[in-house]
């Protein structure tokens, strides 16, 4: 017997699956569907969405995200150097929690019983979105429609839209599937299920070959406070516009390109391709601006925590305790993180050739190997024979083994 539904929330693209997955909610519940999708950046794809939403008698809003994604989410995250399986920067993953924020939101204005989502039960993203929801809402329904109906595929739901006479786009089936945002562009499926084959350099969007790229390097400078970038070359920006303006220029370089196969959360193996041009280099400057201002311990203790903070985020419990927690440590150690980085950019490297902060803690004095007043070399014996007392003990009583 089918639970009792009223009204449900819908994450909806526009797209064959959310098409499907609007009409299959009338008929299944009998009930009304709200529709949302959330602006992250990733341009007109958002344009016909109001249209086609009224077409099947259903409203929409259409969330303007851009600033608070790369604001709380994205930032957090390069505050923590955050990579997964040393390679991921999490550009999708950053953004499905605010996705499941604001769906619970909109249901609890529209006093909706349910949320609803196209994220199919393979995937990541079924775990990111409903995480989200049962944290901040624990009561909340939440429908999954490929968890539970009986279609297999793409030829199912274009035979589901024929037999209804619903209007979808006939378009020929992609080759790989794209996931866009202010951050990244994610392709995975298709034709990269082959681990072996190299993508097609017609598939980026977001970056030039980087064989292609401008024989001159370019220079920028990249200014933090606090942990965050505020400045490029002396223009103050909000945290959105920053991030596209590297995007915009890391991306004409060639930066930000990875091929990784993943490990999902639900235990499989994924081949997936990523463009994150912009966060490429703000990582790789972010790092050098802790080099000079955390004191080394802090910053080897935070290279631990990174690792387990990536994962939180991969697997969807950016609302955990344990992510905020983690958040909070990292934040602390982010007070004193201020200065200015120089970067290269030049065919697809973003190096690291100049930092300085007013709270810098390297002092040319003591690292000089001229500075005998400050650092007295012959010290160091008894640092050493003290490091290696135990080492020495050892090797008396068992040996080393080579």
């Amino acid at each position: 017997m089918t639970e009792s539904i009223k009204k449900v929330v819908l994450a909806y693209s526009g797209g064959l699956d959310t098409t499907v997955i609007l009409h299959w909610l009338k008929e299944t519940y009998d009930c009304e569907v709200v529709c949302f999708a959330a602006d992250l950046g990733q341009g007109e794809e958002l344009d016909p969405l109001e249209e086609k939403a009224a077409a099947a008698g259903s409203t929409i809003y259409i969330d303007d995200l851009r600033e608070e994604f790369v604001r709380d989410f994205v930032f957090p995250a390069v505050r923590a150097n955050a990579v997964y399986e040393g390679v991921y920067l999490l550009g999708t993953s950053l953004a499905r929690p605010l996705i499941g924020k604001r769906m619970v939101e909109i249901a609890e204005a529209e006093g909706a019983d349910a949320i609803s989502h196209g994220a199919t039960g393979k995937g990541n993203d079924q775990v990111r979105f409903e995480l989200t929801a049962y944290a901040l809402k624990p009561d909340i329904k939440v429908i999954a429609p490929w968890r539970d109906w009986s279609y297999k595929g793409r030829k199912d739901l274009l035979e589901y839209c024929e037999a209804r006479g619903l209007q979808v786009e006939a378009s020929a089936e992609k080759p790989y599937s794209m996931d866009a945002n202010a951050m990244h562009i994610s392709y995975e499926g298709g034709i990269l299920e082959d681990p072996w084959r190299e993508p097609d350099a017609s598939m980026f969007k977001m970056t030039v070959n980087p064989e292609d790229a401008p024989d001159r390097p370019e220079y920028m400078e990249i200014r933090f406070e606090a942990g965050d970038a505020v400045a490029v070359d002396g223009r103050e920006m909000s945290p959105f516009e920053l991030l596209t303006h590297l995007n915009e220029r890391a991306g004409a370089h060639g930066i930000g390109r990875v091929d990784i196969v993943e490990n999902r959360f639900v235990g499989m193996k994924s081949r997936g391709g990523y463009e994150t041009p912009g966060v490429t280099v703000l990582l790789a400057a972010h790092r050098a601006i802790e080099s000079i201002t955390l004191d080394r311990e802090v910053a080897h203790y935070k290279d631990e925590l990174v690792p387990r903070y990536a994962k939180l985020v991969y697997n969807g419990f950016w609302y955990a305790p344990e992510r905020q927690l983690l958040q909070q440590t990292i934040d602390q150690s982010q007070r004193d993180v201020t200065g200015t980085v120089r970067v290269k950019m030049y065919k697809g490297s973003a190096m690291v050739v100049g930092r300085k902060a007013k709270t810098t803690l390297y002092d040319p004095e003591v690292a000089s190997f001229e500075a005998e007043e400050v650092y007295n070399q012959a010290d160091a014996d008894g640092f050493i024979k003290l490091n290696a007392l135990r080492l020495r003990r050892y090797g008396d009583v068992h040996g080393y083994d080579t």
